[in-house]
């Protein structure tokens, strides 16, 4: 039989004042396995463990929290109305109680992340080895953490593409953690507004069970979403990226001193700049693509391997001074928010503005504090932030992923509006959000206005279906790489025939059509040229004994030297 946990309600709130200090500290005394507490944000951006939004029913004060400074919270009393004994205990701010705990529980617990120095990591590792950590806390690669007695593993927002890597080993953490908690007998949870296809498409099969959160956080509504078609705007003669109906929801907004978030998947001030007269436009010279502009340091730069140019505002080639640029970014977006409400404060996150340590902190605090009234970002924007005073979302060209050529594109457009549409209204007003399109009818776009990811999943399985696209069948590439172009193909072309051959002979249960040599979407990154196979098949260990063999034949035969290749399963097309 296994043993009971008990969580102590607002910490022992029996023997001490609710939601305080002595109240966790009774609970840690008397064995509680878990602790329940509130947090609310102050006016000025802390934190407040209270389990009401305002003070009057537990303090010697009134008002609501979120209307309240620190300054002027800080001294009110929250123990003498439980016991003149507690006279003086005030209500404690959330850093306040992880510091209590961390005195308590600090070595039972151990972060794994990128930026940690090779000793910390190394401290980490071990804590976690001996069994001293009971707690692993970390991104991607902390699933392959070395947890004693492995009791859950919890991933959120597991329809993420950033759990899957991209190099050398290349896994998806879901993956791992999904084999992990089979050989330990462990639970795995999976948490997602918008599951992945392939996650929904397994829980549909009966090989886990769903638990849907019908109600957001306080009872919160969704917000109301407002389609704008850009089409009609542009045939107006109507300029820039804010369109008409975002920038009348934007001054509304402003005008009740409320915030608003904007979102642009998109780095740079533009992807594309060339020149009007000879068409000359900025390649990378180590990588077959052309160089993204950034206006701050006056560069293109390849970021694929970082190489930049200086952009003089002369063309190179034919010395003309008509330079144009294309498809805007962040920067643009944030120059022209700056001319068009001059009064209000924008703040800008994406990757060239969070390259230093502690900018995302920095950057959430300043918003949550009021100092900023437009928070413009990248995919950055779309997840896991929980403003109050946030009741406008505008999504900016909201179709810049959707026709992009990989069968996710759908799903990952879905995801990605639904994630940013869900920032708005998360307190007691009803939020608003504007997703502005050129499809307005698609029905990516309706689903996501809708936040409906059932019937989403339902048209989505339709196609993939038809497609014979995953989850339905198993996609793998095989990529090859060399320096030498026409050694790359005809090593890539070998290994097409082998496949073929094998599977009119000893695989003939196997049915893997194979497509290409195909170039990769960059072909040629670092100096070295990209080319790949592309097989569809149903995932069977059979079709993964032929082409592991297939592998180990390539790289033992010497006509391939100097070219590498590698499988992935199911990736970005």
């Amino acid at each position: 039989m296994s043993k009971r946990k008990f969580c102590a309600h607002r910490g022992f709130n029996a023997v001490a004042p609710e939601n305080t200090l002595p109240a966790f500290a009774a609970a840690v005394a008397l064995g509680a396995d878990e602790i329940e507490f509130d947090l609310w944000p102050t006016a000025d951006g802390q934190l407040a463990v209270c389990h009401d939004p305002s003070v009057d029913r537990t303090t010697d004060g009134k008002g609501t929290i979120c209307d309240m400074t620190w300054e002027q919270m800080k001294n009110l009393d929250a123990g003498k109305k439980f016991h003149s004994e507690y006279e003086g205990v005030r209500i404690p701010l959330f850093e306040e109680v992880l510091r209590q705990f961390a005195a308590q529980f600090g070595d039972l617990v151990a972060v794994l992340h990128s930026a940690l120095s090779a000793g910390e990591r190394c401290d980490s590792f071990k804590k976690i080895k001996t069994g001293r950590a009971r707690v692993v806390i970390g991104t991607r690669s902390a699933v392959f953490a070395p947890v004693r007695d492995l009791g859950v593993i919890i991933i959120d927002e597991e329809q993420d593409g950033a759990y899957k890597s991209e190099q050398s080993p290349r896994y998806h953490a879901r993956d791992v953690a999904k084999y992990r908690a089979v050989q330990a007998d462990a639970l795995l949870v999976l948490g997602s507004a918008t599951p992945s296809v392939e996650t929904y498409y397994g829980a549909k099969q009966g090989k886990y069970p769903v638990f849907r959160l019908t109600e957001r956080f306080l009872g919160a509504g969704l917000p109301e979403v407002l389609i704008s078609d850009m089409r009609g705007q542009t045939r107006a003669g109507r300029s820039g990226v804010i369109g008409a109906d975002l920038e009348r929801e934007l001054l509304d907004t402003l005008d009740r001193g409320r915030q608003a978030i904007l979102f642009l998947n998109r780095r740079g001030n533009s992807r594309v700049i060339g020149c009007a007269m000879c068409g000359w436009v900025p390649e990378c010279p180590h990588c077959s693509t052309n160089m993204t502009y950034h206006s701050a340091s006056g560069r293109a730069m390849c970021h694929y391997c970082g190489a930049s140019i200086k952009i003089t505002g002369t063309c190179p080639v034919c010395g003309g001074e008509e330079l144009f640029t294309e498809t805007p970014g962040t920067q643009r977006v944030e120059q022209e928010l700056n001319e068009r409400f001059p009064d209000a404060r924008v703040l800008r996150m994406d990757a060239d503005t969070m390259n230093t340590k502690g900018a995302h902190e920095k950057l959430f605090s300043a918003f949550a504090r009021g100092e900023a009234d437009i928070l413009l970002g990248t995919q950055m924007v779309t997840k896991g932030l929980d403003f109050e005073n946030v009741t406008l979302v505008g999504v900016l060209d909201a179709d810049q992923s959707l026709y992009a050529q990989d069968y996710r594109a759908r799903e990952r457009t879905f995801s990605l509006i639904t994630q940013v549409v869900g920032r708005a209204g998360r307190r007691f007003d009803t939020g608003r959000a504007v997703i502005q399109t050129y499809s307005p009818t698609h029905p990516v776009i309706l689903t996501a206005a809708r936040q409906d990811y059932e019937k989403f999943y339902e048209s989505e399985m339709e196609t993939r279906e038809a497609l014979r696209c995953p989850p339905v069948c198993t996609f793998t590439v095989l990529t090859a790489a060399g320096e030498v172009e026409q050694q790359v193909l005809k090593s890539l072309l070998a290994l097409k025939n082998r496949l073929l051959s094998l599977m009119e002979g000893q695989y003939a249960d196997v049915k893997a059509p194979v497509l290409g040599p195909a170039a990769a979407q960059v072909v040629k990154v670092m100096g070295r040229y990209r080319y790949h196979l592309t097989m569809r098949a149903r995932d069977s260990a059979r079709f993964r004994s032929l082409v592991s063999g297939v592998l180990r034949e390539f790289m033992l035969d010497s006509r391939n030297r100097g070219v590498t290749v590698f499988a992935d399963s199911n990736p970005d097309l």
